[in-house]
């Protein structure tokens, strides 16, 4: 049998009445509130507070908040006036049973509706997300076609061009060709007879044109860090290129774990992209599955773990937010002009994990590491300074 709570307390306003149930050490989770127009269960076992309202409230605009040490209900008055009492002064227990009854039922009404509510809205998002994605690559296929579109109709003209040249340059041959062949002629009819002999020489055979000079257009590789040479850090910037050409060329994932995915699950540059789409339409546990898959096959791509860690600040994922983090800056090493922007985001997203984790000042560390790489950004600079307010206002406090 529970144990019923009596050191509650109350105060009330014309508009709202305000109750408060200490909860005897229990921890929050385990409270358990039904609250409906007539009715009022606070139960944390083995204690239980019950309410019969004195007069009607209206449920859909009260609240229940659940602090340290005890439960604080705000019930809103269907009138605005003051109550002599919390609860009727009545012990039926008929009464009392019917209004507990009606009061169960309207609560399991209302966590029935609330649960179809919530259904139905995920079901919507879901719907939008799956639209969203289609969109996405309709649009891509689109811009697809347009690209082949547009080089089979370049390709289309070039070979019209090319055809009509050499159109041009037969007709152009055949008319030098008779022309030749008419001084021949005249030529032959003015000889002498004597020199018969030599009119039947043979005359040399028709060369073709010579063929058209064209300039073959040669481009180099620019150079990827346009550094001046007495600021150059060469060593450090090949070391980042080799890095970067061994992670293409890495594979990490076994070749029979494999053996049942698609060739493009095969493939962490196209699961990445996979990934950010999903990302980018909410579908955060998706995109953490492809950065997932991708890893498994290459472990030394830093945007890998860098979006990862984004997902997981969405979902929560605090403490592996700040894993994926360190691992993406582990792997944007040595730090050069290239992977500068892939560090500041990395950095941004660990300190977000540590001051939501209320490590201020790991959290700020980060944020001024990033803001040293792109120290002319804004929400940068806002942010840092909202942290270090944040932890001189604490430090403030403790004197």
């Amino acid at each position: 049998m529970p144990l019923l709570v009596t050191d509650y307390s109350w105060t009330q306003t014309e508009t709202t009445v305000y109750i408060h149930v200490p909860l005897k050490g229990t921890a929050a989770g385990k409270v358990d509130v039904v609250s409906t127009d007539e009715y009022l269960k606070v139960h944390f076992p083995p204690y239980l507070f019950e309410a019969f309202l004195f007069e009607p409230v209206n449920d859909d605009r009260s609240s229940a908040k659940i602090r340290e040490g005890e439960a604080v209900i705000s019930l809103s008055k269907t009138t605005n006036n003051m109550w002599r009492h919390l609860m009727r002064d009545t012990d039926d227990k008929i009464k009392k049973m019917q209004v507990r009854e009606r009061a169960l039922l309207k609560y399991q009404e209302k966590l029935c509706s609330e649960s179809r509510s919530k259904a139905e809205k995920q079901r919507a998002e879901r719907k939008y997300a799956l639209e969203t994605m289609m969109k996405l690559e309709q649009e891509e296929r689109h811009s697809i076609q347009r690209i082949k579109d547009t080089e089979r109709q370049r390709t289309t003209t070039e070979m019209e061009t090319w055809q009509l040249r050499q159109k041009q340059r037969a007709e152009e041959k055949s008319q030098g060709k008779l022309h030749r062949d008419d001084q021949n002629k005249l030529r032959a009819e003015k000889q002498p007879q004597g020199h018969s002999g030599q009119s039947d020489r043979k005359q040399p055979a028709d060369l073709p044109a010579p063929r058209t000079s064209r300039n073959i257009q040669v481009t180099f590789t620019p150079r990827v860090f346009p550094t001046a040479l007495r600021e150059s850090r060469a060593a450090e910037e090949e070391e980042w290129l080799r890095k970067q050409a061994e992670a293409r060329r890495a594979v990490n994932a076994d070749v029979e774990e494999l053996g049942d995915l698609k060739e493009e699950d095969r493939n962490p540059e196209w699961l990445k992209n996979k990934g950010d789409k999903c990302f980018m339409t909410g579908d955060y546990l998706s995109a953490v599955n492809a950065y997932n898959l991708a890893i498994r096959q290459n472990k030394r791509i830093p945007a890998l773990y860098s979006n990862r860690a984004a997902c997981h600040l969405k979902l929560g994922n605090l403490h592996k937010a700040i894993e994926d983090s360190s691992q993406a800056l582990d792997l944007l090493i040595p730090p050069v002009a290239a992977n500068a922007a892939a560090r500041a985001r990395a950095s941004v997203r660990r300190g977000s994990a540590f001051c939501r984790l209320q490590l201020y000042a790991e959290g700020l560390q980060d944020y001024q590491a990033a803001l040293k790489i792109d120290p002319h950004n804004e929400a940068l600079q806002t942010d840092t300074q909202r942290i270090q307010d944040i932890i001189q206002g604490s430090a403030a406090k403790t004197h």
